[in-house]
């Protein structure tokens, strides 16, 4: 691919985010483009709901973010930003519906749900001082 996003330039790279399903390429280089020349549009589609618009200049990048933070978009309020070039997920990368999202397995949240009926302490340990097991 050779608009990789990480090769973007920095200062001219606006994420849009809360896009919702379905957001058209050409919905966003219209609206993005009343502020400036764009280099390049990216829209996420698996996970959905986000985009990334490059500006030729970095001054047209900080202009559509202020002007479009919170404008609807797709339907949707978006929220618009200056990318920071960090993934929100870290090496983890996005959550999916298969993983888990990164809450744990299906297993830890079934020994979770279990450890609420299998005390790890003896039930000697809940008695008062004198009190005896039957």
């Amino acid at each position: 691919m050779a608009n990789r996003l990480k090769e973007w330039k920095l200062d001219c790279k606006v994420y849009i985010g809360d896009l919702g399903y379905g957001a058209a390429k050409q919905e966003l280089e219209d609206v993005f483009s009343r502020y400036g020349p764009i280099r390049n549009v990216w829209v996420a589609r698996n996970p959905p709901g986000f985009a990334f618009v490059e500006f030729q200049d970095p001054r047209d990048a900080e202009d559509a973010t202020k002007a479009l933070d919170g404008t609807r978009v797709n339907g949707r309020r978006v929220r618009v930003e200056m990318s920071s070039g960090k993934s929100r997920w870290g090496s983890r990368g996005p959550p999916t519906r298969r993983g888990g999202g990164g809450r744990g397995s299906r297993d830890d949240r079934r020994r979770s749900r279990l450890s609420l009926y299998a005390p790890s302490q003896s039930a000697s340990s809940y008695l008062s001082p004198g009190q005896r097991l039957p």
